[in-house]
């Protein structure tokens, strides 16, 4: 494989689909309806009003979003949401805010959430080694929380809810980040949805937020300006310069979504075929290859697992290297081995990765001859 083209399996900047990187690579020198690079168009022009138009609509469609909901295009990551959410949802109500604890990335967020007001973590993994997911008979939901917050997928460990859990009267909050147009859900379920775009709808810079309407009705006073979720819906998420270009590429990936792909259920069939490949390596190795998390709780998009010893993982990732896959090392809290295969990622690269897995191990039980 020519290391000028390697594939990138990084748990982190997600791969982007080729038609997408090539009218990337095109509008960088110039968009052809503006004359002008993309990097250098006015976020104040009507050309970027209706790229924010167009990327909306898409979500909508791809989503069969109802006008109750907004949709936002905002910055700072999910970190930012981190803050902003209970910062809306919390101080005011007198209340608890409920939280799961399912690993790396929802502790950073429960860890915000309570310089903000009370949060009480109803379920937590971590004497699990966070390889599991709670059973709804574990929660013990509160009829009266502030809301309920869960991340639907777990990119350092590779758990993923399967199923939507929480009550529906309460508010229900969901970080999905790592899987956000990778599959259909039901939005009527949710009141609030944040992504960041570095992971299967674009590069970093930009984070999708979709909100029920009604909960901006009671937003406390005094918010921030740049921390109100009101503020950027009444400027069509143009109050202050927005990512132009972060923006652009998610327009393109919804547009690759919707007329390449062919919706979010196709997209969820090719990401399941995806992640069976690649777990039938693991389960096929005879123990050589350990998978991290339980299989009813295995993620689609990160695929985490182990070897039989900390030198093999340095040798299995050094001769991955060598064959052209990047981004497999494991999140820097856990180690191990990550192979993250978000939207983007071919099929085609996907069995690459499956055999060279197969046949390392192989090479592996014919020299120690277990």
């Amino acid at each position: 494989m020519n290391r000028l083209n390697r594939l990138n399996f990084s748990g982190g900047p997600g791969v982007l689909p080729e038609s997408v990187l090539a009218e990337t690579q095109a509008a960088i020198t110039c968009v052809p309806e503006v004359g002008l690079s993309i990097l250098g168009i006015s976020h104040r022009s009507d050309w970027f009003a209706a790229v924010v138009d167009e990327a909306e609509r898409n979500i909508r469609h791809l989503l069969q979003l109802p006008d109750s909901h907004a949709v936002l295009f905002l910055q700072g990551g999910a970190t930012l949401q981190f803050t902003m959410i209970p910062m809306l949802l919390l101080p005011h109500r007198h209340q608890t805010a409920e939280y799961l604890h399912t690993g790396y990335w929802s502790g950073k967020s429960i860890a915000e959430a309570r310089l903000l007001g009370d949060v009480r973590v109803i379920w937590d993994g971590e004497s699990d080694g966070f390889r599991r997911l709670p059973a709804p008979p574990e929660l013990s939901c509160s009829t009266d929380a502030a809301y309920f917050h869960y991340v639907s997928n777990e990119t350092v460990e590779g758990i993923q809810f399967h199923a939507i859990p929480g009550l529906d009267e309460i508010i229900r909050v969901c970080d999905m980040s790592s899987d956000f147009l990778s599959r259909p859900f039901d939005p009527n379920r949710f009141d609030l949805i944040y992504a960041h775009a570095q992971k299967n709808i674009g590069p970093a810079g930009v984070t999708v937020v979709i909100i029920r309407r009604d909960l901006l009705a009671h937003a406390p006073d005094g918010l921030p300006s740049l921390l109100d979720y009101r503020t950027h819906l009444k400027a069509r998420s143009i109050y202050n310069t927005p990512p132009v270009f972060a923006i652009y590429v998610v327009l393109l990936v919804t547009r690759w979504l919707l007329h390449e792909i062919g919706g979010l259920e196709k997209m969820d069939a090719i990401n399941r075929e995806k992640a069976e490949r690649l777990y039938s390596a693991i389960d096929d190795s005879s123990g050589f290859y350990a998978g991290w998390s339980m299989p009813e709780h295995r993620s689609l998009m990160n695929v985490t697992f182990n070897l039989p010893s900390a030198e093999l993982e340095r040798e299995f990732l050094r001769q991955a290297s060598g064959a052209g896959f990047s981004g497999l090392t494991g999140h820097r809290s856990l180690g191990g081995i990550r192979a993250s295969i978000y939207n983007a990622m071919t099929p085609a690269a996907v069995d690459l990765l499956s055999q060279f897995m197969r046949e390392f191990a192989s090479l592996r039980h014919a020299v120690t001859g277990s």
